[in-house]
């Protein structure tokens, strides 16, 4: 079975956190080592990761002992689609035959990401999304069949939302027993409420 690459995207601005996202701790950690260390351990190669913003000071926490590879998107400021584009040049379609996209202010567990890959791999799907009480989550998983239609996003057709839509019935939905996969760490209170609702293992 061919393995799940990685894109994690790290390069916004971060500006209604008012600091670099990916240098939050997390679990002991800066969040970008946190989920580098964490998709490395659910078996995700390559891991991809994209830096735009303030990349000189998250680079030094790009964990290269855990297999992931630094992107530099000298074009960051202008949107998203730019740092995926970035990000999925950095998986070799001969080595993964998917890609999961996970923004590094979506701290995720190991077993869930565990769970969403290998409901994508099981059901050999073209993409799959995890949800919760029925309202979808992240990561997304996508097939590199979709390459091409991945590498033409644009800011002005939302990017991966459009892929997502040409492809509305052929979506793996993979309802999951914890809201994790709709954590989004945007504002200084998303970060000190995850904190507290999502604390440290014992």
């Amino acid at each position: 079975m061919a393995s799940v690459g990685a894109v994690l995207l790290a390069a916004g601005l971060g500006q209604r956190m008012g600091r670099p996202k990916a240098l939050l701790p997390w679990q002991g950690l800066p969040l970008v080592t946190y989920q580098i260390r964490t998709l490395r351990r659910a078996g995700l190669r390559p891991i991809a990761v994209v830096l735009g913003h303030r990349a000189a000071d998250i680079s030094p926490h790009v964990d290269n002992e855990y297999g992931a590879s630094m992107l530099l998107n000298p074009f960051y400021r202008k949107g998203k689609t730019t740092s995926l584009k970035t990000g999925l040049r950095g998986i070799d379609p001969n080595k993964a035959d998917s890609a999961l996209i996970l923004n590094v202010d979506q701290p995720r567990s190991q077993e869930t990401i565990e769970s969403i890959i290998n409901h994508h791999q099981r059901n050999a799907s073209l993409i799959t999304i995890p949800t919760y009480n029925r309202k979808r989550g992240h990561p997304v998983v996508v097939s590199l069949k979709l390459m091409a239609e991945l590498m033409a996003v644009t800011e002005a057709r939302q990017g991966l939302k459009a892929v997502i839509r040409t492809h509305a019935k052929e979506i793996t939905l993979v309802e999951m027993d914890t809201n994790q996969v709709l954590l989004d760490l945007n504002t200084p209170e998303d970060y000190q409420s995850a904190l507290k609702n999502h604390p440290h293992p014992s």
